[in-house]
């Protein structure tokens, strides 16, 4: 009798052992899994023969379910907000006007010389550069020790700048035969200002008047972040579609991956070095590095083409691995201290 419950106790004990460590893996690991589901998921899905008539649907449902999932992780991060926390600094200004410039010099680039063989590349680097802040991005940084006021008042900042700049730039870039310009800026204003804004509108409406409502959303600090690695799954399997369905030569293809690498070096490497300058490299950095990809994604094959959007799917992989290895890091700083001690030696 004690034998069976000295095994019963044990057997407990070994599988709650097991089930954290399989939690802490899947923590640490949430962006890099997310990344692998989104390839294995479409390739799984094409593979079986009698799923072959939903592929069309499939791929509609995804078109409709990436901004719904925009807007919802945009509306909890708001959500989270508290709007005496809203506290804009000097590096919110410099990094805004660095963002922009790069969208609006390339974009002129691209004005100039319309026959460029490096347009879907440079068209890449566009979308790389004015995307807004990830909406997880506050959740990464407070992971890593960062200011949360001031990331949450920059996503707030640059999501405005971006519903402005996207549809000025945007139609001149990358022109509609059959729409004229003032035509095509408005309805990309119709798609991307509500998008990125409304979520903010319904998030201040919901702090007024359903405060039982906003307790509820509030309790729930990582949910933005599970948000977006669902999305980021279903934002990689469209990139994995596109290259397979893609005629744009290898070359074209490798051009995204190395100006998406090269933005996201560029954005962390900025932004960080801003941010030193006002202690608040962290911060910063995340501001200007982790970008809202399934937005880039989406913003890609909607006024694009489906080519230009895989260097937001490149980017994301970029991303997400330097913030898995920051928050692997800072989460086990035995690991780090041991490894100092190896450099010291």
């Amino acid at each position: 009798m004690i034998g069976s419950t000295i095994s019963l106790w044990w057997g407990e004990v070994c599988f709650a052992y097991v089930y954290m460590k399989v939690i802490q893996f899947l923590r640490d690991w949430t962006l890099i899994i997310a990344i692998l589901a989104g390839i294995a998921g479409y390739f799984l899905f094409v593979s079986i023969p009698w799923l072959d008539s939903l592929h069309s649907a499939a791929y509609d449902a995804v078109k409709l379910l990436q901004p719904a999932l925009i807007f919802m992780m945009l509306f909890i991060t708001f959500c989270n907000i508290n709007p005496h926390d809203i506290r804009p600094c000097k590096w919110h200004a410099w990094m805004l006007l660095i963002q922009s410039a790069f969208f609006v010099v390339i974009g002129l680039v691209l004005i100039a010389m319309p026959q460029s063989g490096l347009r879907v590349v440079l068209e890449g680097a566009m979308i790389c550069f004015i995307c807004p802040t990830a909406t997880a991005a506050a959740v990464v940084t407070r992971k890593l020790g960062g200011h949360m006021a001031h990331i949450t008042t920059y996503t707030i900042l640059i999501n405005i700048v971006a519903s402005v700049l996207i549809p000025l730039m945007v139609p001149f870039v990358h022109p509609n035969p059959d729409i004229d310009m003032m035509t095509a800026s408005v309805m990309i204003l119709g798609q991307v200002f509500p998008l990125l804004l409304f979520p903010l509108i319904l998030a201040m409406l919901v702090r007024k008047l359903l405060p039982e409502l906003l307790k509820v959303i509030t309790s729930m600090p990582n949910l933005a972040f599970y948000l977006w690695a669902f999305s980021l799954a279903l934002a990689i399997t469209m990139t994995v579609r596109s290259m397979v369905h893609s005629n744009v030569p290898v070359s074209a293809q490798l051009g995204l991956v190395m100006v998406s690498l090269i933005a996201c070096v560029i954005q962390f490497w900025l932004g960080r070095k801003l941010g030193m300058a006002y202690h608040d490299k962290i911060t910063a950095g995340q501001a200007f590095g982790q970008k809202n990809t399934v937005f880039a994604i989406w913003l890609g094959y909607t006024f694009f083409s489906p080519v230009t959007s895989m260097a937001g799917g490149f980017y994301s992989i970029w991303h997400n691995i330097y913030n898995t290895w920051q928050i692997y890091r800072h989460e086990h700083p035995s690991r780090r201290n041991l490894q100092n001690l190896k450099n010291i030696d």
